[in-house]
């Protein structure tokens, strides 16, 4: 067939050099993207002028040429029977345009030209058709784990990405380093593809990764990339997602871990961890002392621990894989402790005011500790012993005892005693009291200190309520301020077993201290603008005067001396006279309109 192909064009190309020449230009290839438009250009030239042309394209499949359109009296046409018929047009311009392009349209296409006499013309242009492949989908075996050291590959996993035109490839990566492309079965690493054309001329494509997997190869990470041409020469890619191989390997040492952070105390929870370097983990056997205890594969987990568990634990594995390695390890466990808090007296202690009380704290520990005495959060001893040596009403109330183990947090011991403080009652200072106006109510608080608590006497009384406000009783009381009140104050009695106090509370009016204020304001304020209005006429004053003098020194005034005294002597209608006197009286007379008075 290719014979006789070549044997028409040499037929072809000797008509033309014989009787004309007609000249055909097409482009070699045309990238489309599957599914667009594809426009194929065609122009030609002849040698002589020719009445008559046609113009044609043909595919060429399995050797053979097919027309598809052709190009006669000005009037395109498509031929029928073809798989590009109804997709196809011939325009104007020779160009076949080509719809909805398929990767089935992927052919060599000839632009043929038959000009009569001049002859005919050929050329041939490749339609290159493009489609993205889907993202690569990574798959591991569903078979079981690889073991490490087999003389046999396994698969490691499959990598398949779909529908993509032209064929994609597939690329593997281990640790993000490329692995490189092997298909003989004989090596170590070496990878199985396939290749499937859909019906829709799309391909997809199948690869397996097969390796003999070390140990060191545990934490590997395998990806597979597909890569794709598209228009351009552009050579594009797209990545999977990762995997991990479940690798056996046998374990070589042994790792026995106290997993608690902090130093160990009664009451702690404390886990223990024992694991090798294999996988998968081996039997573990755990012991105290050379005991044997129980545990949750390599978890020994002990909860509320006594100091009773402290001691010696060991973890040894078994690894059938490697029985000659000593995949053992040991942990002290010291655990921490403080004794009950013991103190001297331990009953509560009643003792009269003035009295002296002393008690004695101490207990034992792991490790070193402290005792210390406080009330509230107030820290009153820190040698173990609470002594006050006249006890008072402020000193009844709970004592706390509290021992620790600096080095250990939060390991402490408590104890609790109470001192009740008997005698006399006594009240504190009486508060002033103040009301509006005679007549109002007016409420009082009387506070007192005694055990056995105290009885309240209100003189005069009133309306009357009691509470207790720590180791003191308050009494309080509401009442009209009378003017016998006002004069006389309010008495507060109290009383118990061991004697009695009183206090006298005052009441008096409000002193207006906000009127005064204003008041004192407004006069320092009124006095202030007084003194500010007589420094300005006092300057306005000295002013004039300077300014007097002035012109009188350049003589610049209407009057002389000689007409000064005339004006003197004479008799005086005008509202304002200056004369310029040594008299320094009759000088501000002058000034301030008046006449100076008469001498005696």
């Amino acid at each position: 067939m290719d014979g006789t192909l070549l044997a028409c064009t040499l037929l072809l190309w000797a008509f033309q050099v014989c009787g004309g020449a007609v000249t055909v230009t097409v482009a070699p290839k045309v990238e489309v993207l599957k599914g667009e438009t594809g426009k194929l250009p065609c122009t030609y030239s002849v040698s002589q002028a020719a009445s008559n042309t046609v113009v044609e394209w043909y595919i060429e499949e399995s050797g053979a040429r097919k027309r598809v359109a052709f190009l006669s009296a000005g009037k395109g046409k498509s031929d029928e029977g073809t798989h590009l018929t109804g997709r196809v047009a011939l325009g104007e311009d020779f160009s076949l345009t080509i719809s909805s392009v398929r990767p089935s349209d992927e052919l060599v296409f000839i632009c043929q030209v038959t000009a009569g006499p001049a002859g005919v013309g050929y050329g041939t242009t490749m339609l290159k058709v493009f489609f993205a492949p889907e993202k690569p989908e990574l798959t591991k075996p569903s078979s079981q784990a690889i073991s490490a050291g087999q003389t046999t590959s396994s698969e490691i996993g499959t990598c398949v990405t779909m529908n993509g035109h032209p064929q994609p490839r597939i690329v593997w990566f281990k640790d993000d380093q490329p692995l490189a492309e092997v298909k003989d079965r004989k090596e170590k690493t070496y990878m199985i593809s396939s290749v499937v054309k859909e019906a829709s001329g799309l391909y997809t494509v199948m690869n397996s990764l097969y390796m003999q997997p070390k140990k060191a190869d545990k934490d590997s990470v395998f990806q597979c990339t597909v890569e794709y041409s598209m228009p351009g020469e552009q050579i594009r890619q797209k990545k999977s997602d990762t995997i991990t191989i479940n690798l056996n390997y046998p374990s070589e040492e042994a790792t026995f871990s106290l997993l608690n952070k902090d130093p160990i105390k009664e009451g702690d929870a404390v886990t223990m961890k024992c694991e090798t370097d294999g996988n998968p983990q081996p039997e573990f056997d755990f012991t105290k002392d050379a005991k044997p205890v129980m545990a949750q594969g390599g978890l020994l987990l002990l909860k509320a621990v006594e100091r009773a568990d402290a001691g010696v634990y060991k973890c040894t594995a078994t690894d059938f894989d490697n029985l000659d390695a000593d995949l053992s390890g040991t942990i002290s466990l010291t655990v921490n402790y403080i004794d009950p808090v013991s103190v001297t007296p331990a009953e509560p202690q009643v003792v009269t005011l003035g009295d002296k009380v002393e008690w004695h704290c101490k207990t034992k520990a792991s490790a070193g500790h402290t005792v210390h005495w406080k009330k509230g959060s107030e820290v009153l001893s820190q040698d173990g012993i609470l002594s006050i040596q006249e006890a008072s009403y402020h000193n009844a109330g709970e004592y706390e005892c509290v021992g620790a183990v600096p080095s250990v947090p939060g390991l402490t011991a408590q104890a609790r005693v109470n001192l009740t403080v008997k005698g006399k009652p006594m009240i504190e200072p009486p508060a002033l009291a103040e009301v509006g106006q005679e007549g109002d109510a007016v409420t009082l608080k009387c506070s007192a200190y005694g055990s056995p608590p105290p009885q309240f006497t209100w003189k005069p009384s009133g309306k009357e309520s009691v509470s207790v406000e720590g180791n003191k009783v308050v009494s309080t009381v509401t009442l009209q301020a009378t003017a016998q009140v006002m004069k006389d104050g309010v008495t507060c009695e109290v009383s118990n077993e061991h004697g009695a106090d009183s206090e006298t509370f005052p009441v008096s009016l409000k002193r207006a201290i906000g009127n005064s204020a204003d008041r004192a304001g407004e006069q320092q304020g009124g006095s202030s603008g007084v003194v500010v209005a007589v420094v300005i006429c006092v300057l306005l004053l000295l002013l004039l005067v300077a300014l007097i003098y002035f012109l009188s020194k350049k003589s610049k005034l209407p009057c002389s001396k000689k007409d000064k005294k005339e004006v003197a002597s004479g008799e005086v209608n005008n509202d304002i006279v200056v004369e310029m006197k040594a008299d320094k009286a009759t000088e501000e007379a002058g000034l301030l309109n008046k006449r100076p008075p008469p001498q005696q």
